[in-house]
């Protein structure tokens, strides 16, 4: 009888740990996952609760009214170029952009998170509910501007974020569409307006990576400084050919570096020392910097859902593992976590996690929820970040992104243009940022099919810092 007694008890917790642990998981899931469940379109009991309740206002970060509810219907800003510009964060009335702040802060827009006196205050006064006042962090002038600037019939994407709070002032996607008026043709266009390229869009880095190559060679290499890289223009490994920009061998045209340093590989952007530089790592260790760095992790933001950036882990030749140092091969990012690469640089190697809420505000007035920073990781110690940074500055200075400097403002940056088969031209890339103490402001652009990053993004940096310095982003 007493062993039936122990027997009984153990079981008995071993069921009230099991009921634990289940109540931590579904508390920690509802944290993580919340926004993610609430704002899906399979939630069928927030898509009828939305019916009794007038849709919260969206604001900018200026107060610059994104969207708002007139007769139980969703109207947007009265610009037409300010609402396509921004259309890919804020979203539409029809959800055709996934996880936009009309569908992921439903549950402030909405009033779900009423409590039941502010139910009953409404009931009280015969008025139907009214969700919070979102404010995001972007700035819409910002975004304006930058769609203003952007090739025209290209499509890409541009994220602009501060790099000390994680704070994302522009989140863009190209092409737009305009959400007051959606036709059959944008449905239609083989160019995805719908997609959000800025977070969705999962690209090849091209030259980007050489910022995560150049870390893991400064991470395991003491002699990172003089260790010297031979560039005679082709590489032959196996299958694969390494070759540089401006490289035709079938007119038997080469670009040859000779001996580099990898401050000046960086600064010219050579393919043939990054391939060197990743074989002499090895893949174990290149793909470990990449990690740590934010590849191969399932980002769980509590502002966006953003794609989750991938280094290859199939196919790892010496061919594949040299074209992965040089930013080709099966790497995929999106344009936002480029830019977090870039920000943790800037920001002495600690990567803020990015953030689109400033606050949700109650009809009443008080403050539902309020802006909080939050360290992502710290990928890079300050000493690496710095290394990066000088890096970074050359190339703006004297390397491939001259077009993106600003006298008398310290622009660090790093060139791309990835290879993408079927394409006519490469993808543009530029990533960089301004090493400001008063401007801690990074970006990230990608133009698909556009040409050279140093001769299509890079201009394009140059306009927007510059307009961000001429229009209050001095801290």
């Amino acid at each position: 009888m007493k062993q039936l007694r122990k027997n009984i008890n153990r079981v008995a917790l071993f069921l009230c740990a099991l009921f634990v642990l289940l109540a931590a998981w579904g508390a920690y899931s509802l944290n993580t996952y919340g926004n993610r469940w609430f704002s899906s379109s399979a939630n069928t009991f927030a898509r009828s609760r939305k019916k009794d309740v007038t849709a919260g206002d969206i604001l900018d970060r200026s107060g610059v009214v994104l969207a708002t509810t007139v007769d139980g219907q969703r109207v947007y800003q009265g610009e037409a170029a300010a609402r396509r510009a921004t259309v890919h964060v804020v979203g539409d009335s029809g959800y055709n952009v996934n996880n936009s702040a009309e569908s992921f802060f439903a549950t402030y827009l909405y009033g779900f998170d009423m409590s039941f006196l502010e139910r009953l205050s409404f009931a009280i006064r015969g008025e139907q509910r009214r969700g919070d006042t979102v404010k995001l962090t972007i700035d819409s002038r910002l975004e304006t501007y930058i769609a203003s600037i952007f090739p025209s019939g290209k499509a890409g994407a541009v994220v602009v974020m501060n790099y000390q709070t994680g704070e994302v002032l522009a989140e863009q996607s190209f092409p737009t569409f305009d959400p007051q008026y959606i036709s059959a043709s944008v449905k239609s266009d083989p160019q995805k307006p719908f997609y959000n390229r800025a977070v969705q869009g999962l690209y090849t880095p091209g030259s980007t990576f050489k910022m995560v190559t150049a870390a893991s060679v400064i991470q395991h290499f003491s002699d990172y400084a003089a260790r010297q890289f031979q560039c005679d223009g082709v590489l032959q490994l196996g299958n694969r050919v390494i070759t540089d920009a401006g490289t035709n061998l079938s007119e038997n045209k080469i670009t040859r570096h000779g001996a580099l340093s990898l401050q000046r590989a960086f600064q010219v952007s050579c393919n043939n020392a990054f391939a060197q530089a990743a074989l002499q790592l090895g893949d174990l260790r290149l793909k470990k910097t990449a990690e740590d760095l934010g590849f191969n992790d399932n980002f769980l933001f509590r502002d966006l859902v953003v794609e989750n950036s991938s280094y290859p882990t199939l196919n790892r030749t010496d061919g594949e593992i040299a074209w992965t140092g040089a930013g080709q091969s099966a790497l995929t990012a999106s344009p936002l976590h480029m830019c977090m690469i870039a920000s943790a640089i800037a920001n002495k190697g600690v990567m803020m996690e990015p953030r689109l809420l400033l606050s949700a505000t109650a009809p009443n007035g008080t403050q539902r929820t309020g802006f909080s920073t939050r360290e992502y990781r710290r990928p890079l110690t300050a000493a690496q970040a710095e290394v990066l940074k000088e890096y970074m500055r050359a190339v703006v200075t004297g390397g491939t992104g001259t077009a993106a400097n600003i006298p008398g403002t310290n622009v660090c940056g790093k060139t791309g243009s990835a290879e993408i088969d079927g394409q006519e031209f490469t993808n543009a890339w530029f990533v960089g940022f301004m090493d400001e103490s008063a401007s801690p402001y990074a970006l990230s652009i990608v133009v698909e099919n556009a040409g050279g990053g140093g001769s299509v993004a890079a201009p394009m940096a140059k306009k927007i810092f510059t307009w961000m310095l001429k229009n209050g982003y001095i801290q």
